[in-house]
């Protein structure tokens, strides 16, 4: 087994025991501490010894092991007093924790993390920790924040979670719909950072899609019935299916509208579709943000070509979705679309109603520029060049800058 894969089996079997360990000794710190020790004692001794027939068998033991002795020695602290009941029922468990108990355990997780009385980006640094084992530094590059605050911010959850009581549990029915916003939202927000990060070396940041991924998957399978989940699940696969056509050979970027379309991946694309379908059929056609953008994405996706997109369809479905959840990104997306149903200069008005950000002077570029307004095209990309961009985002505002100067001389 290479070096990644047994650094992916262990970070996965190690997200499973962590949420079983946080429900047996009440402590998301205490926790955290035993697994990432067992993490380590695994990654010392499996590339000597192999993989174990049980992986996760191993690193429960072994984390069950850490953690009495952390209890042990709290314990023989003076003046500090802990209930043995947890001490007691660790040491009784063989280790073998039957998957069921582990995807309860996992969906505790997943609430406790997304609970609504932490701040949004306390809720992400929390899930991106426990739930995908990334480091203080790897959260810090995604938040785009530094490492120091990064401790801190996830420090001062887990004593809210202790100090207010969070309970580890899945919300009673009648919670749910006020609680599953919060968690789709975390894991949204996951993969709209990897696939489109602010800076950085690359477009896109494979390993934080394929984590957002999995946490809808998982939401999905533990909530099949719900509507949310689903149609979050579908937004991210719907999405996740243009990503191989996004960038070309020499690691350029492409349009939409250039995009081969035979490289977007047709499994992703069937699936997100009935995922989609499955959703409105539970929620009786009242559309939710994650299902009126995932029925954006299924319009692009169902047409052969940039053409023949239903681009009255689609804009109908942005002025949906920014009546009942805008934000920057849909609105900039809604004047793309009545840019192409109705005309530049609709575009143009939709879109100068907008603050400017580095985006906007973007988007209102490639808009002059269908208009032959080409030295104003250029004059506003240099304004998005002065923001921050991914290195292949910024070489494509550059090519078109200079392109757009070409046409205006």
């Amino acid at each position: 087994m290479s070096d990644d894969a047994l650094a992916e089996t262990i970070r996965i079997e190690g997200t499973r025991i962590l949420a079983t360990l946080i429900r047996t000794v009440g402590d998301v710190q205490l926790a955290e501490d035993a697994v990432q020790e067992a993490t380590l004692a695994a990654l010392g001794a499996w590339p000597v010894t192999g993989v174990p027939p049980e992986p996760r068998a191993w690193l429960t033991v072994t984390a069950r092991r850490k953690a009495i002795d952390m209890i042990r020695r709290d314990r023989a602290r003076p003046g500090k007093e802990r209930e043995g009941l947890e001490l007691i029922e660790l040491s009784q468990s063989d280790g073998i924790v039957p998957d069921s108990v582990v995807q309860d355990d996992l969906l505790r997780l997943i609430f406790t993390c997304c609970h609504p009385t932490l701040s949004p980006p306390t809720r992400v640094a929390l899930a991106l920790r426990t739930l995908c084992g990334l480091s203080p530094a790897q959260i810090a590059g995604v938040l785009l924040t530094t490492e120091v605050a990064t401790n801190k911010r996830l420090t001062r959850a887990r004593q809210k979670i202790a100090a207010a009581h969070i309970p580890y549990r899945v919300p009673p029915e009648d919670e749910l719909p006020d609680r599953l916003p919060a968690v789709c939202a975390v894991i949204h927000s996951l993969y709209t950072a990897g696939h489109a990060p602010i800076e950085g070396q690359t477009a896109y940041d494979v390993d934080v899609c394929a984590e957002a991924i999995r946490l809808a998957e998982l939401l999905h399978e533990l909530l099949p019935d719900q509507s949310m989940p689903t149609a979050a699940l579908a937004l991210l696969l719907l999405t996740e299916a243009r990503r191989p056509a996004r960038i070309d050979d020499d690691g350029e970027v492409v349009t939409l509208d250039q995009q081969d379309r035979t490289r977007w991946d047709a499994d992703l694309i069937a699936r997100g579709v009935t995922l989609l379908n499955d959703s409105l059929e539970r929620s009786n056609r009242q559309a939710d943000p994650y299902q009126l953008q995932a029925a954006i994405a299924a319009e692009h996706a169902r047409v052969p070509s940039y053409a023949a997109t239903d681009w009255r369809e689609i804009l109908r479905l942005y002025d949906l979705l920014v009546s009942i959840a805008p934000s920057t990104s849909a609105h900039l997306a809604q004047a793309v679309a009545a840019a192409e149903a109705d005309g530049t200069a609709a575009g143009l008005a939709r879109l100068d109603a907008l603050p400017p950000s580095p985006r906007w002077h973007a988007v209102r570029a490639e808009l002059l520029a269908r208009d032959h307004r080409y030295a104003e095209a250029a004059s506003e990309l240099m304004q998005a060049l002065e923001g921050p961009a991914t290195d292949p985002e910024r070489a494509h505002r550059e090519r078109r800058r200079q392109l757009f100067l070409q046409k205006s001389s």
